[in-house]
């Protein structure tokens, strides 16, 4: 607050404006005249401008504010900002209220535009409770709102979290296959160059028509064939010199470079020995760069394919992850989904985590949520992942036990410590370090799956802990009976 602004004990008059003010606040609307008096004649009232803070995070939470006028917005300014904020308006009771634990102001609260607040101190909370008991739910109230405004908030943040995460993930998978279609695709534009000039050249020297079926034929068989060798390193270097000695005999310019690529396409000596007998002089080159060429193409075209697949495998993941275009609700293989996650999750897992699948396949379809579930392994997962500090086995079990389906997720990480094995599930608690985990992914399994009438439990040990997730088959049978 600057020098300018007005603040000041309400007196005489002025309690009269100030209770007319209150009066327009809910909370303070029924309330008796005489107790209301005495409120608003130990409260202060202060004018802000523009810009100026009513709140400063990090002050000792000393006053209840009512705002009366204007508009105030708050967010941390001190610390990093994580993008929260919130906004008060004209009557709203915000700062330290009574059952409050706030120990300091965690905001700052700054003027949107020209208003008014009345303050009262904490060291009056107990006398206006008592003068004023009609207060006491309205202060509980609020504060529960407040519990709940700050739990969807942290939920909020923390699927922007994930999504954060499984973005960047996803960027990477993307990258690669995309980086390997672009360089083919320069490469073939490369080739089909080399195929046009080997085309023309061999043109000039007018093959005979049964030369140029021999030579289609070469190609047809070079294009259907498999192009690995199967040889290794220091076989494929003695071959590529055989092959670039045998070309430089024969006159053929830059031997080393298009040796590599005839060793590709599975060339020997024998076979160029064949090829050679319908070709001679500058029309053996033309033929073999020709014939290089058409293979080269081919080759590059598997790979476009291979990336391009790849791309869409990604994309086909992504949306059965989200299930998009689907109700929120529906008949679901709990495999998709758990292989789906796994695909998104699949930039941490290639770290040094081995997945080991035990599934029955033979169990029903159930009726659900598809993306809440999805949430749930993606928690789970993650958790173990973590767990194992990204190196070690996740194994993944799925069976029937009677009227339900068992998901088992087993990591042999270091285990959960048997004194807060019975907190996991709490909301905001989490054995992270601060900026790593907000404490609410396994609460938000739990709220999840029993949203679904189902049940999750957890067994730990040293090299062994196993998050076990039940879901009914009830619902989805009894639908079935009813269609038959």
């Amino acid at each position: 607050m600057s020098s300018a602004d007005t603040l000041m004990h309400v007196e005489g008059e002025q309690v009269d404006s100030l209770v007319q003010a209150l009066r327009g606040v809910s909370m303070f609307s029924d309330l008796p005249d005489e107790g209301l008096r005495w409120m608003a004649s130990q409260m202060k009232v202060s004018s802000y401008h523009v810009g100026e803070p009513a709140i400063l995070e990090g002050e000792r939470p000393d006053r209840m504010l009512v705002v009366l006028s204007g508009e105030f917005y708050g967010r941390v300014e001190k610390g990093p900002d994580d993008g929260r904020k919130y906004v008060v308006r004209a009557g709203s009771v915000t700062g330290m209220l009574p059952y409050s634990r706030m120990e300091v102001f965690p905001t700052t609260l700054r003027a949107s535009m020209e208003g008014q607040v009345a303050t009262l101190p904490t060291a009056l909370f107990e006398e206006t409770l008592h003068r004023l008991p009609q207060l006491h739910g309205w202060f509980v109230k609020i504060l529960m709102d407040r519990v709940r405004a700050k739990t969807t908030n942290d939920q909020q943040m923390d699927k922007l979290a994930a999504l954060g995460k499984l973005s960047a993930g996803l960027a990477h998978e993307l990258n690669n296959p995309a980086a390997a279609a672009t360089r083919a695709t320069e490469d073939l534009r490369r080739v089909f160059e080399a195929m046009i000039e080997a085309s023309m050249g061999l043109d000039q020297l007018l093959p005979t028509p049964e030369q140029r079926l021999f030579l289609i034929g070469i190609e047809r068989n070079r294009i259907a064939r498999a192009p690995a060798t199967g040889l290794d390193s220091l076989d494929r270097a003695d071959r590529e010199e055989e092959i670039a000695s045998w070309l430089e005999r024969h006159g053929i310019l830059d031997p080393w470079q298009l040796a590599a690529d005839l060793v590709d396409d599975g060339w020997d000596l024998a076979s160029l020995d064949e090829f050679a007998v319908s070709f001679e002089g500058d029309a053996l080159e033309y033929a073999i760069r020709r014939v290089n060429s058409v293979a080269a193409a081919s080759r590059l075209i598997t790979e476009i394919r291979s990336s391009t697949s790849r791309m869409s495998e990604l994309v086909r993941s992504i949306k059965e992850y989200s299930y998009m275009d689907r109700m929120p609700q529906q008949e679901i293989d709990v495999h998709e989904g758990i292989e789906s996650t796994l695909t998104m999750l699949g930039h941490r897992l290639r770290g040094g985590v081995n997945v080991t699948r035990d599934y029955d396949r033979s169990i029903p379809k159930i009726h659900a949520y598809g993306s809440e579930l999805n949430q749930v392994w993606t928690n789970l997962m993650d958790n173990a992942i973590d767990a194992m500090d990204g190196k070690g086995e996740l194994r993944i079990h799925t069976s029937r036990e009677f009227d339900y389906i068992l998901v088992e997720i087993r990591d042999n990480g270091p285990g959960i410590p048997e004194e807060i094995r019975t907190r996991i599930f709490e909301p905001f608690f989490t054995t992270k370090p601060v900026g790593k985990g907000t404490g609410l992914g396994l609460d938000t399994v739990h709220r999840s799956i029993e949203k679904h009438r189902g049940q999750v439990l957890v067994m730990s040990e040293p090299g062994n802990t196993r998050f076990q997730v039940r879901l009914p088959l009830a619902a989805t049978e009894k639908k079935e009976k009813s269609s038959e």
